[in-house]
């Protein structure tokens, strides 16, 4: 299973099947989709919190903390926070 994009590890979860093709143990399975229903009944604070959340948990994989840290403040948003510096770039 060719597994690319940002919906990818939802295809792959949603077939039971890790990115070698092996099978995601049922157990694991239970617990997720447990942890995802609780998720998805949770009171939201506003999507672009939410958008700013999600580009810093993905971009501290792709882009250095200064790149990071510019396109944030030239989006509009707040730089980096000392607690995500410290924990996505120490």
């Amino acid at each position: 299973m060719a597994i690319s994009g940002p919906d990818g590890v939802d295809a792959a979860i949603a077939a039971g099947v890790d990115l070698d093709g092996s099978a995601i143990p049922a157990e694991m399975l239970a617990l997720y989709r447990e942890v995802m229903d609780l998720e998805s009944a949770r009171a939201r604070s506003g999507v672009t919190k939410s958008m700013r959340n999600r580009i810093v948990r993905t971009g501290a994989k792709h882009l250095d903390r200064e790149i990071l840290n510019n396109r944030l403040i030239l989006a509009g948003w707040e730089g980096l926070k000392p607690k995500e510096i410290a924990f996505y770039f120490s």
